[in-house]
Order: C-alpha cells, then structure tokens, then sequence
C-alpha cells in the first residue's frame, strides 16, 4: 500500500488523535537528521503527553519517511531536534514492512546473557563499532493506536529497540564503548562534516 491511510488513536489521558498507517512509499516532508556532536542529542527526552497530540499527528509520519529514505532501520525523536519519548522502527525483513511506532517505550525486563553487535547510527553516518547489550529485552511502549503494548525481543530487534530508546535517554552507541574508541570515531566524523560543509 502506498501512501498514509489515516486511522483513529487514542493518546494517554484520553485525547483522540490520528496517526498514519506506513508505507515507504510517501511524498510526506522528510526532516533533517542531527549529526554528532549536537548538544541536543544528549539531552533526555520528556515523556508524551496528552497535549502532544497535534505534534504526534506531524511528527511520526515525518520520521518514518525520514528513516526510510535515509535508509536506516530505527529513527528516535531527538534525533530529529524534537525532545520527546518517540521512536520509530522498521527492520524491513525480506523487505516487507514491519513498521512500529513507540511513544513512551521502557525497558521492564533484560537478560543476564548479553550480545555483541555491530551498531551504526544515522546520527553517525558511516561509522560502525561492536556493541555489547543484554541479548533479550522486554519493552512496554504506547503504539500508534495509543494502545499499551509489550514486545518480547531478540536480535536485531533488541539491539534497534535498545538503540533508540538509549536516544530517548540522552545515550548514543558510541557511549557503549571504550573512551578511546569513542573520541576516534567522534574526532573522524567532526572531520568529515567539515570537509562536506566546504565542499
């Protein structure tokens, strides 16, 4: 299905709003990525509220198709310049899509057992490193519906789940490493954004 199919939502207190039904395929506005090291990014996000339905109505259609056509596979509203508890996700597995709005995600339950996996970021552009996580999680969220939900995890989607709601908290993969590695990484792609704004 292309295009945005709008269906009913119900935000925390009540309030009804509209929330789209995804498709990679849209017109809708993209919105510009942040990129490492803004000051926003480190800033924890405030929780959604009933006020915030209007906002919710333009923002989570503009994240999706910004992560779309990033591509990438999770997208967090800070990561957007917007403090608020949000974050999209879509594996896209056997390119299908899967698409999951999360509006207040928590983690309630993790592993002892813990994973490594190679993480990037679109707030990083070309930078990749290992990333060490509990292998399972819990996740208790809001959807697009405003319906309480919970996912049981593992994977990939762990590690995306776990991602962004890190962004939610201020957090960026790159914390999860050694300071060393960390500040390479950082000084590499401060150099990088430099050369494309002279070019």
């Amino acid at each position: 299905m292309s295009g945005w199919e709008a269906q009913p939502c119900v935000a925390r207190g009540g309030a009804g709003v509209y929330l789209p039904r995804v498709s990679r395929e849209t017109d809708i506005e993209t919105l510009p990525i942040l990129i490492a090291p803004d000051t926003r990014l480190k800033t924890k996000a405030k929780p959604v509220a009933a006020g915030d339905d209007a906002r919710l109505r333009d923002l989570v259609p503009r994240m999706f198709a910004t992560m779309y056509k990033a591509p990438g596979i999770g997208l967090a509203a800070p990561q957007v310049g917007v403090g608020l508890r949000v974050a999209v996700v879509d594996l896209m597995r056997d390119d299908s899509p899967d698409p999951i709005t999360l509006i207040n995600p928590e983690v309630v339950a993790a592993s002892a057992e813990l994973a490594l996996r190679e993480e990037g970021c679109l707030s990083l552009p070309g930078h990749y490193a290992d990333v060490e996580r509990p292998a399972r999680v819990k996740v208790r969220f809001l959807d697009q519906t405003g319906a309480k939900r919970e996912i049981e995890a593992d994977g990939l989607l762990a590690a995306c789940l776990q991602h962004e709601i890190d962004h939610l908290n201020g957090v960026l993969f790159v914390d999860h490493l050694s300071a060393l590695k960390r500040n390479m990484i950082l000084r590499k792609l401060a150099k990088e954004q430099k050369a494309k704004e002279r070019a």
